[in-house]
């Protein structure tokens, strides 16, 4: 590889999920190709040449060390891995990705193969406009004109709208768009270890619960009817506190906060745990607590099968753990999942980890990030 160049690329789909493939397709340029330095806005036009939906598209910059042959492999790879499918009849045709080398530093490329800059570019404001956005004074090696003359002397008047839609270079400007994430689920799912993954890769606020040092929380394991209304008082009490405290500082430094925990598990187990008269008292207090607190934007549940929990139970070693039943654990997911059902205006999302393995598989913790990416988009958009 030689020297750092700066790639200029046209993205377009009309296919699908337009606006998410865009932005997915960001975020894979900047992992194959190199550092995304800077995004247009997002344009909407009729489909130029044949009958087919409206495009949405977009430039990038990319700084990338790859010379232009191997920037186009990687980029035709990129279109394929999104459902790209390449005919060889003539004529232009929908696609749910395209990206196209506009320019590459000054040179200049005219083969079989690849031709730079891109022959067609001056004569498509589509191509123009979106370009002007991040290189206004960028020289045409061979037109000598900067994109802001081509634009204005650009004969296509093809109708060009500029949509709400927003790219983002990389993940962490996508993920910094949140304020609050809290990762739920049951014993033993992985929570607070995805909870300071994300945090640690994106600059985010770790608020983790604390109830290790709970006195009830043993006896409660042993003799369940006894100490079930303690437990969960004491639990509400102190969720309530650290909840509060932590959820109400935002930290300068941080970009974001995410949590492994939602205050309103405390009414999901007390619900499991009480009588009925026990966990009526418990809910009146805790509706009065509710109120107060802070809400997440993403409600991210973690589901994981029995076995799985079980095993990761065992695996963390905790005595007063490991003598769970599996209906207690099976009954807690329950509850969740009436939970997330009972509240159909939360941005809640259910991730199922049952042949997941976000820790040990790097690939599997995209494929959570990823989904993770999906909920912001729809959240935003």
């Amino acid at each position: 590889m030689g020297q750092t160049q700066t790639a200029y690329l046209s993205l377009g789909s009309n296919l699908g999920n337009r606006y998410p493939t865009l932005q997915k397709a960001v975020f894979r340029i900047q992992k194959k190709v190199g550092e995304v330095t800077a995004v247009s806005s997002i344009y909407e036009n009729p489909a130029v040449g044949f009958e087919g939906e409206d495009f949405l598209n977009a430039c990038i910059s990319v700084n990338t060390k790859l010379p232009p042959p191997e920037l186009l492999l990687v980029l035709l790879e990129i279109e394929k891995d999104f459902g790209r499918e390449r005919s060889q009849q003539k004529g232009h045709q929908s696609r749910t990705l395209d990206i196209d080398i506009v320019l590459y530093g000054n040179e200049i490329i005219d083969s079989k193969e690849l031709a730079i800059p891109h022959p067609r570019m001056a004569g498509r404001n589509f191509v123009l406009k979106p370009l002007a956005d991040i290189a206004p004074q960028y020289y045409h090696p061979v037109l000598n004109k900067d994109i802001r003359n081509l634009l204005q002397q650009c004969k296509d008047r093809s109708q060009l709208k500029k949509t709400s839609y927003k790219l983002f270079k990389n993940r962490l400007e996508l993920f910094s768009q949140l304020q609050f994430l809290a990762i739920e689920g049951n014993i033993g799912a992985g929570k607070t270890t995805l909870s300071k993954m994300i945090a640690k890769d994106f600059n985010a606020k770790l608020v983790l619960e604390r109830f290790a040092d709970n006195p009830f929380l043993p006896k409660f394991y042993e003799d369940q009817p006894r100490y079930a209304f303690p437990l969960e008082m004491s639990f509400l009490a102190d969720r309530y506190q650290q909840f509060t405290d932590d959820t109400s500082q935002f930290d300068l430094f941080k970009n974001f906060m995410v949590s492994d925990y939602d205050i309103f598990k405390s009414l999901i187990f007390a619900k499991i745990t009480l009588q009925e008269e026990e966990f009526n008292l418990y809910k009146k207090v805790f509706n009065f607590m509710y109120k107060e607190v802070k809400k997440p934007e993403i409600y991210l549940y973690l589901y994981q099968n029995t076995e799985r929990l079980l095993a990761n139970i065992k695996k963390r070693g905790r005595d007063y753990e490991q003598n769970i039943d599996t209906s207690y654990l099976e009954k807690i997911n329950r509850g969740y999942m009436d939970f997330i059902k009972g509240h159909p205006n939360q941005n809640s999302m259910i991730l199922d980890l049952s042949d997941l393995d976000f820790v040990n598989d790097s690939a599997d913790y995209e494929t959570v990030l990823e989904r993770l990416e999906e909920k912001i988009l729809q959240l935003l958009f």
